[in-house]
């Protein structure tokens, strides 16, 4: 039945579309549209023999390109960040050793905040109590409220050649799942998984099997990487909340 009611409005999904590249990887030549992306639009490019020799590598902290947010709070860019940061972790242990930020490592990876698009509070609240008085997994979403994140990354060898790299956009869709949220910064947080997880893949040699996560886990700093609250706090208000979701601002002051 709610499928029914919202087949109206899918003209209304947001569409990706690429933003302007930040300059801030170290080369953008090879990229190329990732054909067959459905919700991000994906420009890559990967070097397989270079990537096949890399088995350790070292993560550094999320950059902002100039005039990207300018708007946001203080707070509100130290939880983006490091939310992306987290999810990197997350997603990069689970096929290399992580190293120190400045430790011994085969590759170092990069990532640039590029793109940023508030999420609507007030229409947030009301497509919550719309969800709510018409269950399903597919949401309904005023178009006003639609958040968007772009994000760009790279591998680079020790030899300071580039092995991977991937610009990535999305936004928010008016009909799907991307949940509601009263954070202006909702929908970014909620996309830096799905980031994380493209540019992972595209930094991974396709012949290497995941690796048994270590221990201590090296993306402990980041707290638990399952966010049970915050789907505790989806089911019961119908909002993603970020306070429960797990993305918190880094304690100490960023580099």
């Amino acid at each position: 039945m709610k499928l029914l009611l919202v087949l109206p409005f899918l003209a209304l999904a947001a569409c990706s579309t690429p933003t302007q590249p930040s300059g801030m990887l170290s080369t953008y030549d090879g990229l190329a549209v990732k054909p067959g992306a459905v919700r991000a639009s994906i420009s890559d490019r990967r070097d397989e023999a270079g990537l096949e020799k890399v088995h350790r590598v070292a993560l550094a902290p999320t950059l902002v390109a100039e005039n990207t947010a300018a708007w946001m709070s203080a707070l509100e860019r130290t939880t983006l960040l490091r939310e992306i940061d987290a999810q990197l972790c997350f997603e990069l242990s689970e096929r290399y050793e992580i190293a120190a930020p400045d430790g011994a490592a085969d590759a170092r990876v990069r990532a640039v905040l590029s793109h940023v698009r508030a999420t609507g509070r007030v229409g947030s609240a009301a497509s919550a109590a719309a969800s709510f008085f018409i269950p399903g997994p597919i949401g309904v979403r005023a178009p006003g409220t639609l958040g968007g994140l772009g994000v760009e990354a790279e591998m680079v060898a020790a030899d300071g050649g580039q092995l991977a790299a991937i610009t990535w956009t999305r936004q928010g869709m008016a009909v799907g799942t991307d949940n509601p949220s009263l954070s202006r910064i909702g929908d970014a947080l909620q996309f830096a998984e799905p980031f994380a997880d493209d540019a992972a893949k595209v930094m991974t040699a396709k012949d290497r099997k995941p690796i048994k996560l270590a221990k201590p886990d090296p993306c402990a700093q980041y707290g638990s990487r399952m966010r049970v609250e915050g789907m505790a706090a989806k089911f019961a208000t119908g909002l993603y909340v970020p306070q429960m979701s797990g993305a918190r601002a880094q304690e100490a002051s960023r580099p």
